[in-house]
């Protein structure tokens, strides 16, 4: 699976949200369906995070939060995304990789 491609598919026809305290709200609030997390994303959060929230699907990537921005196209590092809906991509089916 193209990463960058289906995350572009997914902000055009889907929902997604960016960043750590949108992220928490999300989980919170129950509207999250799966977290990607930059490689560099802070291990004490994503620890948090799936300690409160462990029905939630959450995928680590092998790009740094620079490099994850610029794969949504924007101009800022990105070090979470939450999909709130997928739309026409296939990120829902990326495999959850977190022990």
């Amino acid at each position: 699976m193209d990463l960058s491609r289906e995350l572009k598919t997914a902000i055009k026809s889907g929902n997604l949200i960016f960043g750590q305290n949108q992220a928490s709200d999300a989980c919170a609030n129950g509207e999250a369906m799966l977290l990607i997390f930059a490689v560099n994303c802070p291990q004490e959060y994503i620890d948090g995070l799936r300690a409160r929230h462990p029905d939630v699907l959450m995928h680590r990537t092998n790009l740094v939060n620079r490099e994850l921005g610029a794969a949504c196209a924007k101009p800022f590092p990105i070090s979470t995304i939450c999909v709130l809906g997928e739309g026409g991509s296939e990120l829902l089916s990326l495999a959850p990789n977190l022990d």
